[in-house]
């Protein structure tokens, strides 16, 4: 039942829908040109400095317009850090994209120990060190030390579900769709961004309301939700660079032997699942008290980080074209860096 003329792209523009609002934040093109300038073409410009291609695919993907759907009411300065780990991100999982799955233990360790302030870029070894260090020293103007704790368990989570996805890809092996769901929650790196709403509101809120079972299934949503419509839009991509064991269409099409385009309907049922549970919860929070209000503007953050999503994702040629970096141009650059 395969149907040649397909569209992924076409079904994400017409068939997920989102009942949020969608805002922009004003500072969005004051910080994209902070990002090409002085980051792309600045501070890290030795990364990809004999490849001015590269640096304009990684231009061209916007990173500050992504970010100012997720945080439209920060203030220029509070959605610097924002923009800052939006770019990480990306060059993270480019970087170790090739990578052995055992290679990512020492990045993870690394990573998390900059960022909680164990040690300095200068003692480490990894190439992203200094923009966690930036990264740390930004944010924690803005949030306490106990929610940086917080904020860099959830990158340790991203780091876990990196290695499960590399080891999946190096055995060439399909988890189940559970699997690969609950792996991808974790890959899709969108726990760190919503810890830090907090810099966004100025409310910190405690950490029993973190730890709320309805706060956390909130949170597992909305990086479910990202993930079921990233995995349609990058589906493609996925094909091109072998990196079909961790695509939950792809993983959906293994499991029950269907076209691509019925796995690609799966997926979107399942989005509607968690998006029902979604708003259903958002309807019905229990009684925070004395936090409530706060409680019910994180999770208003949260679902514009839904519809934000869907509005700038489908605009980037990132996805929509064959704009994303390659990996063997990022392997390159790596082994040069451990070389020195």
């Amino acid at each position: 039942m395969s149907n040649e003329n397909f569209n992924p792209l076409e079904l994400l523009r017409t068939k997920f829908r989102y009942p949020f609002p969608t805002l922009k934040n004003p500072h969005a093109d004051q910080l994209q040109e902070i990002t090409e300038n002085q980051w792309i073409d600045g501070e890290y410009l030795w990364l990809y400095q004999n490849n001015p291609d590269l640096r304009k695919k990684y231009k061209k993907t916007k990173t500050a317009h992504i970010a100012a759907q997720w945080f439209p009411t920060a203030s220029a300065e509070r959605f610097r850090p924002i923009c800052r780990l939006m770019l990480w991100t990306l060059y993270n999982d480019d970087l170790y994209e090739e990578s052995k799955p055992d290679d990512i233990d020492d990045v993870h360790a690394q990573s998390i120990a900059i960022l909680n302030g164990e040690i300095s870029a200068s003692q480490s070894t990894i190439p992203l060190a200094s923009m966690l260090a930036s990264l740390r020293q930004e944010l924690l103007q803005f949030i306490s030390q106990e929610s940086m704790v917080r904020f860099s368990q959830m990158i340790s989570r991203y780091f876990i579900g990196l290695k499960k996805e590399l080891e999946y890809k190096e055995n060439k092996f399909f988890p189940t769709v559970t699997e690969c769901i609950a792996l991808r929650e974790d890959s899709i790196c969108l726990y760190p961004f919503l810890q830090l709403t907090e810099v966004e509101t100025g409310v910190t809120l405690p950490s029993e309301i973190h730890e709320h079972p309805v706060v956390r299934r909130l949170q597992a949503l909305a990086c479910h939700l990202v993930t079921f419509f990233n995995e349609v839009q990058s589906v493609m991509k996925d094909e091109a660079t072998g990196s079909i064991y961790y695509n939950i269409v792809k993983v959906i099409q293994n499991e029950h032997h269907i076209s691509l385009e019925e796995a690609c309907l799966e997926d979107l049922r399942l989005h509607n699942e968690d998006l029902k549970e979604f708003v259903t919860l958002q309807a019905s929070l229990p009684d925070f008290g004395v936090w409530h209000e706060a409680v019910v503007n994180w999770v208003h953050y949260m679902s514009m980080v839904l519809s934000g999503w869907k509005n700038i994702s489908t605009k980037l040629d990132r996805y929509n074209k064959a704009e994303f970096p390659s990996a063997l141009e990022l392997k390159k650059t790596l082994e040069q860096n451990q070389i020195q």
